[in-house]
């Protein structure tokens, strides 16, 4: 493993375009471009390689800031966090299948990662000493695609975003580390749009958010959805022709409560959010919801309360960035949030990059583009070390982990 004094196979920031920002009347539809912005200079960042783990997907940090697991291909690394900025590596835990999306359960004892038709769970305490820490699988069945996995604030129920079934796996967690795990651990599935992939839970446990990439084929911008009760999807601004790979897809909000006593009725409120909608996050208050639309290049915000009250009105802000923006991380308390701009598909004149958006300027409809770091190939999940100084990112295409100092961020 090698530490290095910045990241490889990206570019100071994507090609220019037009206006970075703007005052989002209407959900962006797909493009490909990007905005301008200066690179970030004076912002610290070590590489370590993960080759023997293959491409990393998920990366989660032990709330002790002790720990640091990368899930990657059929293994999970275990890194051990110290003084310097990259964590070292320990120990590996072999897993049968691919792995994506990874999360810790509220106690810290256990890992899930997203795998094939639900998740692995993993024994947190014996993956730091190298022990044989895979204690099982929680499986939907047929149902496939895994992407991302969250757990319940109360450890007791896990949530599964399948890509391929358009539906969210809910499993009775507790049941599966008490009993054994077997078939009677799925409690049931959530209906959503086609290609659900990214998950987050409000700060008070009482909502789930799941973005998917497409709309159900029944549905059209304006349509009404059959949620609980029915919300209108808002209107869309789709670019035929623009060239970007995806199409119009969903923010779907779910009551966490009823999730786990009737999944099928559990959706409260669904919104169209751009091209592509691949990851989500929420602010520390749980009053805005952040998106990245992959399709649209942009960052999108939406306000929990008017998801539920007002969805034709929720978006509040829009952001343009870089290409293919993935995962995102809020750092500096809150008022930053980091943007990984993937170029999964590659379009001419475009890198990857990791993109820098002041929050206060994105929800006044300012100029909100810092600017762009240097990232590796297919920059994809991050994680903010305890202390928030340090963000994790795993860059899939290059098999790397990088460490930013996003204490040095403008």
């Amino acid at each position: 493993m090698v530490a290095v004094a910045s990241c490889s196979g990206g570019s100071s920031g994507p090609a220019a375009s037009a206006t970075p920002f703007s005052v989002p009347a209407r959900v962006p539809g797909c493009t490909t471009g990007t905005a301008p912005a200066p690179e970030l200079a004076g912002v610290p960042t070590a590489i370590e390689s993960v080759a023997d783990l293959g491409s990393p997907f998920g990366v989660v940090v032990t709330p002790s800031g002790n720990w640091s697991f990368v899930a990657a291909d059929n293994s999970v690394g275990v890194f051990r966090i110290g003084p310097t900025a990259l964590p070292s590596f320990a120990n590996l835990v072999s897993v049968g299948g691919a792995l994506e999306g990874a999360v810790l359960t509220p106690d810290g004892r256990y890992l899930l990662a997203a795998e094939g038709t639900g998740a692995v769970v993993i024994s947190v305490s014996r993956a730091e000493s190298g022990e044989p820490a895979v204690l099982g699988t929680l499986s939907s069945g047929t149902s496939s695609g895994a992407v991302e996995v969250t757990v319940s604030p109360d450890g007791r129920f896990a949530f599964v975003s399948l890509e391929n079934s358009g539906s969210i796996a809910v499993f009775d967690l507790q049941q599966a580390l008490t009993k054994g795990f077997s078939s009677a651990d799925l409690a049931g599935m959530i209906p959503v749009d086609d290609s659900p992939v990214g998950m987050a839970l409000s700060p008070d446990g009482r909502w789930l958010y799941v973005t998917t990439e497409h709309m159900g084929r029944e549905q059209h911008p304006g349509s009404v959805t059959a949620g609980t009760p029915g919300i209108p999807i808002s209107p869309g601004v789709p670019a035929p022709g623009s060239g970007a790979v995806g199409g119009e897809g969903t923010l779907t909000v779910i009551s966490l409560a009823r999730a786990e006593t009737d999944p099928v009725g559990s959706v409260a409120a669904t919104v169209e959010a751009g091209c592509s909608p691949v990851r989500v996050i929420t602010s520390a208050d749980g009053r805005v919801v952040w998106v990245t639309a992959r399709g649209s290049d942009r960052l999108l915000g939406f306000s929990a309360a008017r998801l539920r009250s007002d969805p034709a009105h929720s978006l509040i802000a829009s952001v343009e960035v870089g290409e293919a923006p993935v995962g995102l991380a809020l750092v500096d308390q809150g008022k930053r949030i980091v943007v990984a701009d993937s170029d999964r598909f590659g379009p001419e004149g475009a890198a990857s990059s990791l993109a820098v958006v002041d929050v206060t300027a994105a929800r006044a409809g300012r100029p909100a583009l810092l600017g762009y770091l240097p990232a590796g190939g297919f920059p994809r999940e991050m994680a903010l070390e305890p202390g928030g100084s340090t963000l994790l990112v795993t860059d899939y295409n290059s098999e790397q982990l990088a460490a930013v100092s996003v204490a040095h961020l403008p």
